[in-house]
């Protein structure tokens, strides 16, 4: 007699790693810092090393007092997880479930749809605009009686399109209260233009918004997980609910309290991982790749049907990229080493036509 298995996981696709890299080959597929730990970050991880046969704290309350004092927020409101991936899961099953639906633009962070599926609810993608960026008119119109969540992704992944302050504001202001918008911030660190954070203000203006936070990309620690969302208290209180037990390690939450503490130092870091992002997109746009510009910590090149073409190039040059069959390929921000392996990589392609008025977007 077979085994029991749930129904509906057929239509929920496995979460895809970024591929590894061979030895000597840039791996630049998962948007991770091309930075080694900060030492001291490394220190505080070491001097907790004789405590792990303990359990974490599952509230970690230093770590969210902490972030609530940065954020002039209740520690109420502020919830911990196994990095971004895991607030999100947490944030749709806090308020969704069988029935209900989860509108998100696509392609947006791979993980959003199955992440809906799983928690039973349906998935409503919108595709994006011309311009690689939020079409919020037609999100707002997929909003039904039966709409619970709604993900903005800002930066958005892994286009790097930003959705300006103003834009997310109007935007905000008509959905309606019972429906929960998360503004997912994990790339904000990287972001440029004015708008940058301007997930919290929303949350301080308006009863039905959260921001979602991830340690991962800028602060460096992919291999920790951890992440953090700050959410109208309710919703926090149902986080807490559906969170894994004791999901945050505590060197996680170490790590996080020292990276909190060394925000300088990682300052210079983040600005050269986006001086080698705009690097990296002059040197596609330079090779006539439609690149498009990029407020997060890689670049997009929706290469449509010559993205086999794009990716074997890469490879063939020692860079491993996130390709997405017939749609494009996205590159993340590496060393100056990295982008050189890029430049040479492509040195041979045949130039395209490109839209430079496209090429420019989220600049």
């Amino acid at each position: 007699m077979p085994l029991p298995t749930r129904a509906g996981l057929d239509a929920v696709p496995a979460y895809r790693q970024g591929r590894s890299a061979p030895a000597g080959a840039s791996k630049l597929s998962s948007n991770e810092s091309p930075h080694p730990p900060l030492a001291s970050v490394v220190q505080a991880v070491r001097d907790r090393l004789d405590g792990i046969n303990r359990y974490p704290d599952m509230s970690a309350a230093a770590l969210r007092e902490r972030l609530a004092e940065r954020y002039g927020v209740d520690a109420s409101e502020v919830t911990v997880g196994a990095g971004s991936v895991e607030i999100a899961s947490q944030l749709i099953h806090a308020v969704a479930g069988d029935g209900d639906e989860v509108i998100f633009a696509w392609r947006s962070f791979e993980a959003y749809p199955s992440l809906v599926r799983i928690a039973g609810a349906t998935p409503v993608p919108v595709p994006l605009d011309a311009d690689h960026g939020h079409d919020l008119d037609a999100m707002l119109a997929a909003i039904t009686p039966r709409t619970r969540l709604i993900f903005v992704c800002n930066p958005n992944n892994p286009t790097g399109t930003v959705v300006g302050a103003e834009e997310l504001e109007r935007f905000v202001s008509a959905v309606p209260h019972d429906v929960l918008v998360v503004i997912d911030e994990a790339y904000v660190h990287f972001d440029r233009t004015e708008s940058r954070g301007a997930g919290i203000e929303l949350f301080r203006r308006h009863p039905h918004v959260a921001v979602l936070h991830t340690f991962s990309k800028a602060y460096g620690l992919a291999g920790l997980r951890i992440g953090y969302a700050i959410a109208p208290a309710a919703v926090a209180e149902n986080q807490r609910k559906v969170a894994v037990p004791f999901g945050v390690t505590d060197l996680a939450q170490v790590a996080a309290l020292a990276s909190l503490d060394a925000e300088d130092e990682l300052a210079t870091r983040i600005d050269d991982v986006v001086a080698q992002r705009d690097r990296l997109h002059a040197v596609l746009t330079a090779a006539g790749w439609p690149a498009v510009r990029s407020q997060a910590n890689f670049v997009w090149v929706p290469s449509a049907d010559r993205t086999a073409e794009l990716e074997g190039l890469l490879q063939e040059g020692g860079v491993i990229a996130r390709a997405f069959a017939g749609e494009g390929i996205r590159i993340s921000s590496g060393s100056a080493e990295d982008i050189d392996r890029v430049e040479a990589a492509l040195a041979a392609s045949a130039p395209l036509a490109v839209d430079a008025e496209r090429v420019e977007v989220g600049a």
